[in-house]
């Protein structure tokens, strides 16, 4: 789509930006989305809040209004999580949206996964997490729900005949318009989709359409078969990919992978040519997905973001991206660590949860 959206607003949005900008509907809704789109993951990073995490202290002006100018741009879909910053993040975003008109975007956030690191895919959860998220964001509505990182659930059934139902029934209250899925294996997303008796709208998969991991590409046709809107987010590999070369200590990535990204983050370093750069124009060609999630917490990021949309690459970046992609990622043998996170997690929850929360 190359015409407006149907969340453009005269008086709001930058009309110059946002003609520049592709747009595609997610699936069978009548979303249409702009191509890359704002994840909220980190959005509450270095922020003040009371000691009950429930209330901004301050410190959070520039963040609003990144997030604001992000809309205003026309990057119009914005995705977050109650487990974002242990719920923070939705309180941050809740802030920002103040003062944007809420046609002006659509908004999806999550349950299963909680604020405190741990999971609960029951109907009464999902209930009841929809309603905190709705009070944190301050709407009335949610454009999208997802069940986050199904293959945390201790069977699929429980998603299936508990968690799905429960949000269909909010969606049939108006409180939330469509209903997808999150997680990591595709292989467990694609045995929900094909098992549910609800209605699924969207599937979002992260860390899956990188130069080291093109695994979503084989799951696409399935998707599509089902009239599924297809949600690329984590397009830097979580941090893998970025030119510090300074990988999150949570990260699962085994170590060839992580070997081999350092060695082409060496090579663009080298080279003057920024990686996230490369790794975002690399997800961006792959027209099949409808939208790509990436952060954008600060303006220089938001232009680096718009720069790659509407520009590309120059003919030297192109080149970067192709040697790496010759000489370093399609030698790997090892291109996920699927699997890893999740036998930590049933091997010892407790461990797990404080594993995560050091970073929180």
């Amino acid at each position: 789509m190359t015409s407006l959206p149907p969340t453009y607003i005269p008086e709001w949005t930058d009309k110059k930006t946002c003609q520049q900008l592709e747009y595609r509907r997610l699936g069978a809704t009548d979303m249409f989305v702009s191509k890359l789109s704002l994840g909220g993951a980190h959005v509450s990073k270095d922020l003040l809040f009371s000691e009950d995490g429930q209330q901004l202290l301050g410190g959070y002006e520039s963040v609003v209004q990144s997030i604001q100018q992000t809309v205003r741009s026309g990057i119009n879909f914005i995705d977050t999580s109650p487990f974002y910053g242990c719920g923070k993040a939705e309180l941050v975003l809740g802030k920002a949206l103040e003062n944007i008109p809420r046609n002006a975007y659509y908004l999806a956030t999550k349950v299963g996964r909680k604020a405190d690191c741990t999971f609960d895919y029951s109907a009464d959860w999902a209930v009841k997490s929809v309603e905190l998220s709705l009070k944190k964001l301050g709407v009335d509505y949610l454009d999208l729900i997802h069940v986050h990182d199904v293959e945390y659930c201790d069977t699929i059934d429980i998603v299936i005949n508990e968690t799905l139902p429960a949000l269909d029934r909010l969606r049939r209250e108006g409180k939330v318009r469509h209903i997808g899925i999150t997680g990591y294996p595709l292989h467990t997303l694609k045995e929900i989709i094909d098992k549910s008796y609800i209605k699924l709208d969207v599937v979002l998969s992260y860390c899956r359409i990188t130069p080291f991991d093109q695994s979503l590409l084989q799951y696409i046709p399935a998707f599509k078969s089902k009239g599924l809107g297809i949600i690329n987010a984590a397009l830097l590999g979580m941090g893998l990919l970025v030119p510090t070369n300074i990988v999150p200590y949570w990260h699962a990535a085994p170590v060839q992978l992580r070997e081999a990204c350092s060695q082409a983050i060496k090579y663009c370093n080298e080279r003057g040519v920024n990686i996230a750069k490369l790794s975002v124009y690399y997800a961006l060609q792959h027209n099949e997905i409808d939208t790509h999630l990436i952060g954008m917490e600060d303006e220089k990021a938001l232009n680096a973001n718009l720069d790659v949309m509407i520009n590309g690459l120059t003919d030297k970046e192109k080149a970067v991206l192709k040697e790496i992609m010759i000489n370093i990622f399609d030698k790997l043998d090892v291109h996920h660590w699927e699997g890893v996170e999740l036998t930590r997690y049933r091997t010892d929850r407790q461990a797990f949860t404080e594993f995560l929360l050091r970073g929180k």
